[in-house]
This record gives structure tokens, C-alpha cells and sequence, in this order.
């Protein structure tokens, strides 16, 4: 921990002839020796313009800027990469998504080596690039802050509130006859008028409710949508902050406890947040050296009530939440499940925090004495399917168990295109596989798929199983992460179509009801995987990557 006094980074830069040629280059961007004997902050960007996700980041930084130099520092601004999970959706670019994070991760990793900083300030909004650059913060371990740029709002069609998810059911419908044409084409031009991440409470969102529980983000700073006129005060306040933690030595590593992962998964689990959120709050914990394991996210999520209603287990999106009070009216709403002394990175401590926020509005918000369904949005699942663990999310579905025929499919495409046939039939479970971490290489999302199984009306009558993983748009009973993979031998590389299933969520199991023997023999005759990629950064990933059980981090 560092105070008011302590040495600058760059004091080296300011009072050692030999750096005159670094000072050399920091004359040439127009700075002066007062710039570099301030505190330097780093203001690590993700924007992109392959995405509306990010889009709002260039001026954003500029506000931040504005924040630092009212505060008494130096900004300066560098970028990051950025994969788009939703355009990319369905193809082989998926792939890219989730390596995307450890791209994000070692690129601001090593600027923040390279170039002494005395804090650092990371806007992010789309899927990877939150956890991506939680976990460079936390490796960093520098006075600092995550900025979420914010949600997009969301689309009207014929008077009813739409986003991105409904494009992708539409198209399931459409693909299914239920829809015209012209209706698909309507949802497609309608749902998402601006720019943002996903409306919903899917992965951008997810995460950034995560972040306000673990802390890395000051609790309702960046809540509020990307095109808000506010946005930009937001920004210049969280730059005029990160000074401040400078000044006070608050650094990750003093907030980043069991206790405030703990945290996390409560707020992920009573939002009904995504999947992804158990792969990337393991990824963090692992940076800050805690102990978080699967258990630990089926044990807090049993014990927490699902207190909001928001997409796609429910009707409302961000910009819904926002006006309620946003994520601190659901730490007071939450606050009997949370460890109330646990700091956010400001100081704050999580009772000031439920303190100072509103009521339950009672639709958004559940009321303090009517959840809206009680604990367990998110479950792990174990069996003789998944030895290690299987993830599955419940807020968007009423049914919690399925027994049925398998049918199996080793790439998501070819799944796809069997929903869209016709030949997946009521009571069947889908298992696609080698499409984890390491089999695809890339762990892509199924949504594609779920999205097409929903829009021909067999949510209800149909479940997958799979070890890739899911947008946090989808609906239905739906288990991904199943570990271990198949490209590692696990048992889901063992199945055959028409091997029975049975998969219960409230016992917490999934099992293949076929005899020991026969996998054992199954096994012996399991040719070796063969890797889907042999060189450049899916070949390398594919090496480096572990489990999704402990977070699909690379090593």
C-alpha cells in the first residue's frame, strides 16, 4: 500500500539523466516536466468500431482525461482488442470470444509493465472485455478502477420492449414458419437503436453487476445506459476517483478477499446473470489468489432468491434497472446474503452502500418479502456425465429436470442445421460436444442453437448438454461447462444417439444411464483428439488452456 508520499512511478523518468531519451518521446506527445512529475494514470480502452458495444469509449476516455487533470494527474490513453459475441455468433469466429479474454488480460498486462503507472482506469462493456480487464487490474495489482461503459437501450416492436435476444428467437421462428419475413426483418432493424452492450441481463451486464458486488467497479458509477447524457460526468468522475485511490494507496489486492467474490456470485446469482459469470469470477479469483471453486457457487446460489426480473428470465432490461436504482437498490435488497463489511474499491463498505440506496420498486426489483423465485439460479450439476461439474442457469426456465434419448453432434453447425430440419423431436436432449475450451479451441456459445430450439417451440420439450458454453441470453433448460471436456476423454466424448440422459437440477445431477462396462470399453476404443487447430493463437490457446472448472485460464 502506497500513501500521498510514497514514490511516484516515474519519478525515475523525472530525475535520472539517462531517461532523457524517454523524456525525449514524452516532449514529442507535447507533454512537459509537470505532466510526468504528476501521477501518471494509464486509461486502458477496449473500444472498437466492429461493435456497438464499445463504440462510446473514444469520447468516454476523453472525459476520463478530463477527471484525471482536474484531479492533480496524467493521463494517458492506450487500447485493447475487442470480440464481439453476438456478431460473431453461429460462425467459426466464435471461437475468438472467450480467448479474446486472455488477449485483452496480457495486452493490458504488459502495457501496464512497460509503461510505470500510478493507477489505471479500464473501460470495458462487451462480454470478454469486462472479466479481460478485471483480470489485468488484479494481476497489476495497481490503484485503480473498472469503468463499464454502459448498456444500450432497448427496442420497440408493436409496442412491446425488444432486444437482441428476440432477434435471435425470431429467427428460430421464422426458420420454424411461425413468422414472416417481414416481421424477422422488423425485430432485426428495431431491436437495438443505439450503441451499448446487450439490454438484458446477459454476460456484458452480468459482469458489470459482478464487478459492483466484487468491488474492482465502484458500486452504480458506470450503471448508467451508454447513450445517457450523464455518461460523460460518470467518466470524469471515475477519473477524479482513481486519483484518489492513487493518493490513498487502495489497491485490488486490499479488497479482493473470499469475502468479496463471495459477494459476487450473490449478485450474479439474484440477478438470474449469466453462465459465463462462474468461468470468468474463477479466471479473477485465480489472478488475486483466492480459493473459489464450483461449490462455492452452488452453495451461495441455493441460499439466494433471484430478486430481479430482467431478461431474458424476465420482461425488464438495464435501462429498467437503472431507473429503479440500479445495482446498489439490489445490494439493499440483497443485503441479508451479502458480507456487509467488504469494501468496494472506493471504501465503501457494502452496508453504506444498502444503506444509501432505494427501496424495491416491487417489478423490477422483487419486494423484501416476495422473491421472485427462490434460491438456486445457478446450479452445478455432477454425475457420471460430468465428474467435474456441469453449469446450468434456471431463471429462464420453469423446469428443472429432463430424462431422454441422446443426439449427438461434435459441432455446433451441424446441430443447428438439425434444429432447423425438423429432426430434433420432443423429449430429446442435444449434446454438443468438442467445443470446450481446448476441443473447438475456443469454448464458443451454443446461442445459435438454443436460440432455434426456443424459436420452434421446444424450449419446454427439449434440453442440451454441452461443453462449450451459452450466452447469457439463453432460455431454457440448457447445461454447459461440462467437465471434463471431450476433447480431454471426459464421459461426454463416450455418448451415442440414443443413450439415455436424466438430468435433475434440484438433485444437482447429471448422469448417462449406460452400464460402467460399456463406457469403460467406450473409453479403450475412444480414438485420440485429434486438434481442430495447429497453429497461430487457436493452437497456442488450445495448449495453454485449462478446465472450464477452474475458469478456462491459460498457464
Amino acid at each position: 500500500m502506497t500513501d500521498a508520499t510514497s514514490p511516484l512511478a516515474n519519478d525515475d523518468l523525472a530525475n535520472n539523466r539517462r531517461r532523457a531519451g524517454a523524456r525525449a518521446h514524452f516532449r514529442a506527445m507535447g507533454l512537459t516536466e509537470q505532466d510526468w512529475t504528476r501521477p501518471v494514470i494509464g486509461i486502458a480502452t477496449t473500444w472498437t468500431g466492429t461493435m456497438p458495444c464499445n463504440m462510446g469509449q473514444r469520447d468516454l476516455a476523453k472525459h476520463v482525461a478530463a477527471g484525471v487533470r482536474a484531479a492533480g494527474g496524467t493521463p494517458l490513453e492506450f487500447n485493447t482488442i475487442a470480440i464481439s459475441d453476438n456478431i460473431t455468433q453461429g460462425t467459426q469466429g466464435m471461437r475468438a470470444s472467450l480467448i479474446s479474454r486472455e488477449v485483452i488480460a496480457d495486452s493490458i498486462e504488459l502495457v501496464g509493465r512497460g509503461h510505470p503507472f500510478d493507477g489505471l482506469i479500464c473501460l470495458a462493456a462487451c462480454d470478454k472485455t469486462v472479466p479481460g480487464v478485471a483480470m489485468a487490474l488484479t494481476r497489476l495489482d495497481l490503484p485503480g478502477l473498472v469503468f463499464y461503459s454502459g448498456a444500450m437501450a432497448s427496442g420497440t416492436h408493436r409496442g412491446r420492449q425488444i432486444n437482441v435476444k428476440d432477434v435471435w428467437e425470431a429467427l428460430g421462428g421464422w426458420e420454424a414458419g411461425s413468422i414472416t419475413t417481414e416481421e424477422l426483418e422488423e425485430i432485426e432493424r428495431e431491436a437495438c437503436p443505439g450503441i451499448g452492450a446487450c439490454a438484458g441481463q446477459f454476460t456484458a451486464n452480468t459482469m458489470s453487476i459482478a464487478l459492483d458486488f466484487l468491488g474492482l467497479a465502484p458500486t452504480g458509477l458506470g450503471g448508467l445506459l451508454a447513450t445517457d447524457p450523464g455518461k460523460p460526468a460518470s467518466a470524469e468522475a471515475a477519473g477524479r476517483l482513481v486519483l484518489d485511490l492513487v493518493k490513498r494507496g487502495l489497491r485490488p489486492s486490499s479488497i479482493l478477499t473470499k469475502d468479496a467474490f463471495e459477494n459476487a456470485i450473490v449478485g450474479v446469482s439474484g440477478t438470474g446473470g449469466s453462465t459465463n459469470a462462474v468461468l470468468h469470477l474463477l479466471a479473477i479469483a485465480a489472478e488475486a489468489g483466492v480459493d473459489l471453486t464450483l461449490e462455492d457457487f452452488d452453495r451461495l446460489s441455493a441460499a439466494t432468491p433471484l430478486v430481479t426480473s430482467l431478461s431474458p428470465g424476465g420482461p425488464h432490461v438495464a435501462g429498467d434497472l437503472q431507473r429503479v436504482g440500479g445495482t446498489p437498490a439490489v445490494v439493499r435488497r440483497l443485503r441479508d446474503h451479502l458480507h456487509l463489511d467488504a469494501r468496494s474499491i472506493d471504501g465503501r463498505t457494502y452496508g453504506e452502500i444498502a444503506e444509501a440506496a432505494s427501496e424495491p420498486d416491487g417489478a423490477v426489483i422483487a419486494p423484501n418479502d416476495a422473491p421472485f423465485k427462490q434460491g438456486g439460479a445457478l446450479r452445478i450439476l455432477r454425475g457420471s456425465l460430468a465428474p467435474d461439474g456441469a453449469v446450468v442457469k434456471l431463471a429462464g426456465t420453469e423446469r428443472p429436470a429432463h430424462r431422454g434419448p441422446v443426439r449427438v453432434f461434435d459441432y455446433e453447425i451441424e446441430c443447428r442445421d438439425a434444429v432447423d430440419a425438423g429432426e430434433v423431436q420432443p423429449g430429446e436432449i442435444v449434446v454438443v460436444r468438442y467445443v470446450g475450451p481446448a476441443g473447438a479451441p475456443g469454448m464458443p456459445e451454443m446461442l445459435s442453437v438454443t436460440s432455434a430450439i426456443m424459436g420452434r417451440g421446444l424450449g419446454e420439450t427439449v434440453a442440451l448438454v454441452t461443453d462449450g458454453r451459452f450466452s447469457g441470453a439463453t432460455r431454457g433448460l440448457m447445461i454447459g461447462h461440462v467437465t471434463p471436456e471431450a476433447a480431454h476423454g471426459g464421459p461426454i466424448a463416450l455418448l451415442r444417439d440414443g443413450d439415455i440422459v436424466s438430468i435433475d437440477a434440484d438433485a444437482r445431477t447429471l448422469e448417462v444411464e449406460v452400464a460402467a462396462d460399456e463406457l469403460a470399453r467406450r473409453a479403450a476404443e475412444l480414438p485420440a483428439f485429434v486438434p481442430r487447430a495447429t497453429s497461430g493463437v487457436f493452437a497456442k490457446y488450445a495448449r495453454s488452456v485449462g478446465s472450464a472448472s477452474q475458469g478456462a485460464v491459460t498457464r
